[in-house]
């Protein structure tokens, strides 16, 4: 027990540090063997292999371009179910940050969570499900969040398409991996990570926005995505940025100059042509003179 617990908490550490590939490099000689090839290797904009088949919770087998089907964005996470800490830690995270955010899932995107454990199957992921349904207390379709489990091969294929790294320790019996959730676009690109066990729903909602290419959200998570907030990958968050809000600040001057300069350019055209009326009618038309003749004696 002593053993499974101290190798978790390498991991949880890890999972920050291993955010990124140069980090991951940096620490390579460093790390406990335990953790080797552990990590998260971003693979930003390459395709999700959607051709890879699974069995979601209910038994059915299913491809994942079944369940990423070109229409809305999808969180993907890697997990197992019997993990004793870091996977549940990751989902309720997830959970607790997408409580506060409005939008729909099932509607305006959808969650796949596939275990990295090849002897997990259909019972468990059904049971896990359950569980973090219930805590989201929201009302979603059947297909909106499926929990699957698959052989070694698509697992692995899965896992080092999206640059997840875990391996399998003997010793303590369970797998060691970092904590990190997967944003990928309608048509299977990967979007975004966010390595982390929690989640602020203001970066979880701009993140699904972002990963929908503009079909999610309102014209003002547009706004504030595009023009007022970027992703720090180191922060792992999205924060305020300086160019892009004071890019926004001139073109909204902009538009306040010209548009002033256009009211007086009308309200001054319209005081000429009023004035110019005025002018005529004071004036008054020209009348020809009459000559009348001296009267003859």
């Amino acid at each position: 027990m002593f053993v499974r617990s101290h190798i978790m908490l390498l991991v949880t550490v890890a999972a920050a540090t291993l955010a990124t590939p140069v980090a991951a490099q940096l620490l390579a000689d460093e790390l406990p063997a335990e953790l080797d090839g552990v990590g998260i290797v971003q693979r930003l904009d390459e395709q999700v292999p959607l051709e890879l088949e699974f069995v979601d919770h209910s038994g059915k087998t299913v491809v994942l371009s079944d369940l990423i089907d070109s229409e809305r964005p999808v969180i993907l996470t890697l997990n197992y179910y019997r993990c004793p800490q870091l996977c549940s830690l990751t989902l309720n995270g997830l959970v607790d940050g997408l409580r506060d955010v409005d939008l729909d899932l099932g509607t305006e995107y959808n969650i796949v969570t596939v275990s990295i454990n090849p002897d997990e199957g259909p019972a468990i992921a059904a049971q896990n499900r359950a569980g973090y349904l219930a805590a989201l207390d929201e009302k979603v379709p059947e297909s909106a969040w499926p929990f699957l489990t698959g052989n070694q091969e698509n697992i692995d294929a899965l896992a080092k398409a999206i640059g997840f790294g875990y391996r399998f320790d003997e010793l303590s019996g369970e797998f060691a991996h970092t904590s990190s959730i997967t944003f990928v676009t309608p048509d299977g690109r990967i979007s975004k990570y966010m390595n982390d066990v929690r989640f602020l729903p203001r970066d979880l909602r701009l993140a699904i926005v972002d990963a929908s290419q503009g079909k999610v959200g309102s014209l003002m998570d547009t706004l504030l995505l595009f023009n007022c907030f970027q992703w720090d990958p180191e922060a792992g968050s999205f924060v305020p940025s300086a160019w892009k809000i004071m890019r926004l600040g001139a073109g909204i001057s902009a538009i306040v100059l010209f548009g002033g300069i256009f009211v007086l350019f009308r309200l001054e055209r319209s005081s000429r042509s009023g004035r110019g009326k005025q002018n005529g009618h004071d004036s008054g038309p020209s009348r020809p003179v009459l000559e009348t003749g001296g009267m003859q004696s």
